[in-house]
């Protein structure tokens, strides 16, 4: 009875903060609600331990956080990426920016475990947030435990809104471009010997069967595929599979003795075997665990609140918002420099570069809603769709699947 009660109050907290974020279409971030009122139940009347009673424990926690860098491998397209390398490098261009500015100012104000333990979740979100968190327990840093989880809560409620005005702004210059392209060609470019299409024409080229995903959300398939009849390719069948995927890259960490984090080797061993047709497209929702394991691992980030208190979080605030412009700043600064030559404009640029705060699916989702307001027709809604969220999509991709699991990775080697 206790645990049930338990997970009814865990995911009614959850569904509390969905709901907000839905009805804000998206301008409060659920996330953000949702730690905001687990820091306030602990201040109050929900106990310490709510969330293990929930059966979000430690063992749960192990095994949800191996299973998903792999899915996380499964929901890469090399030959996307490949196909969107301008995106994909103003991405990155955006963690570098990120990290350089955020630890070059950074320490001239803060420690340097304050700086160390803020900056990854700025370059990766979740993912990041939740390694960083769990490192500084296993190092028994308790004390800035609580720093990346109030990082992630906070820098959504800037991410997610500047993300939006950004592809507004951008979904306004293309509308343009799509009802008077001759007039939208302004600023005139450098003369182009004939034939050859610009930067912009290039990258705005792109069209839905450049995205990594159709009109329903679903990867397209592009491989060689492993197949079983349909009444044998169950779900336990694909949790199968990801199992032994993530047993193997874990028995090859542990064979490098700590040279290679084990959790870049579960990404990367979930990218060759859905390269490979081992694992399907998104294979955890497609087993329809996928969200179960999500709320979990949310669950255990958020549990890390109930460390804090109230005159603590008021010393907290100050560093986790300054650490939070500077690295949004880094981002502008560097996609900025980035978008003329690689052909975006800088609101497209900087729109691909905040998908380091959130990543997939919120960049999939934010850009559904953008061209959902924005677009009159349904011609107008995929011609939007069709240039914004494959960058959007690989941008996600690059920092929150790759570069934030390394930097995290890194980050706690020198705290």
């Amino acid at each position: 009875m206790q645990a049930i009660i338990a997970l009814a109050v865990v995911m009614g907290l959850m569904m509390v903060g969905e709901w907000i974020s839905t009805r804000s279409k998206a301008f409060i971030p659920s996330v953000f609600v949702t730690g905001v009122l687990f820091l306030i139940g602990f201040w109050t009347i929900i106990p310490k331990n709510i969330v293990p009673d929930a059966s979000f424990t430690a063992p749960f926690i192990s095994i949800t956080q191996a299973v998903l860098l792999v899915h996380m491998g499964t929901l890469m397209d090399l030959k996307l990426l490949l196909k969107q390398w301008r995106a994909v490098l103003i991405a990155l261009a955006g963690v570098v920016g990120t990290v350089a500015l955020a630890m070059g100012v950074g320490l001239l104000l803060f420690s340097w475990k304050t700086v160390v333990a803020s900056v990854p979740p700025l370059t990766g979100g979740l993912v990041a947030a939740f390694l960083m968190t769990a490192g500084l327990k296993a190092q028994h840093i308790t004390v800035l435990a609580a720093f990346p989880v109030a990082m992630f809560v906070m820098h959504s409620m800037i991410g997610y809104p500047l993300t939006s005005v950004m592809l507004k702004r951008e979904s306004k210059r293309l509308l343009k471009n799509y009802h008077h392209p001759v007039a939208a060609v302004a600023p005139q470019p450098k003369p182009l010997a004939a034939g050859t299409a610009s930067a912009t024409d290039k990258t705005d080229a792109v069209v839905a069967e450049s995205s990594a995903t159709g009109s329903n959300g679903a990867i397209k398939p592009r491989r060689l595929k492993l197949t079983v009849p349909a009444a044998y390719d169950t779900s336990a069948f694909m949790l199968f599979k990801v199992a032994l995927v993530t047993a193997f890259a874990e028995w090859v960490a542990a064979l490098m003795h700590g040279a290679v984090n084990a959790y870049i080797i579960c990404l990367i061993f979930g990218v060759i075997a859905h390269q490979l047709g081992f694992l399907e497209d998104a294979v955890l929702e497609k087993a329809g665990v996928f969200h179960w394991l999500m709320y979990g691992l949310l669950a255990y980030i958020f549990s890390n609140l109930n460390i804090v208190k109230l005159n603590m979080l008021a010393g907290i605030v100050v560093p986790i918002v300054t650490m939070i412009l500077l690295g949004i700043l880094g981002m502008f600064i560097a996609s900025s420099l980035l978008a003329k030559p690689l052909g975006f404009s800088r609101e497209m640029a900087f729109a691909s570069a905040l998908t380091a705060l959130f990543g997939f699916p919120a960049d999939y989702i934010v850009t559904h809603e953008v061209t959902s307001i924005m677009g009159h027709t349904e011609d107008e809604k995929k011609y939007l769709l069709d240039h914004m969220l494959p960058k959007m999509l690989v941008g996600g991709f690059a920092t929150v699947s790759v570069a934030s699991v390394i930097i995290a990775s890194i980050f706690l080697k020198i705290l």
